[in-house]
């Protein structure tokens, strides 16, 4: 991303204050001016960064990629599950009882 016009002509805007109203030397007054266009810049990728859409969620059905550990309390069988239908889905059954959840819900 090449800096916009408006971040240099406040890079330059800066680097004349510094030198005539603070009376800095040229080269803090330069050095001012670029810092200001490189916190301006990365301010801006940021905050267009934090407005990307929040994605659609897929069509019931389709299968959703979770993270769930369950563990068996009869028996101790653990189960690892990567994906599943629905965002929350139901504790799978072993030894005929619902394994409990082991990784917490965020």
């Amino acid at each position: 991303m090449r800096p916009t016009p408006v971040f240099i002509s406040l890079g330059i805007a800066v680097a004349v204050v510094a030198k005539v109203g603070v009376d800095a030397s040229w080269g803090g007054a330069i050095v001012a001016g670029i810092a200001t266009i490189g916190i301006l810049r990365f301010g801006w990728v940021m905050i267009a960064g934090l407005a990307q859409p929040v994605p659609e969620p897929p069509d019931p059905g389709e299968l959703r990629k979770v993270k769930m550990a369950y563990r068996c309390q009869i028996c101790g069988t653990e189960v690892r599950m990567t994906v599943a239908a629905a965002e929350d889905p139901e504790p799978p059954r072993h030894c005929l009882e619902d394994m409990e959840l082991l990784t917490p819900i965020e």
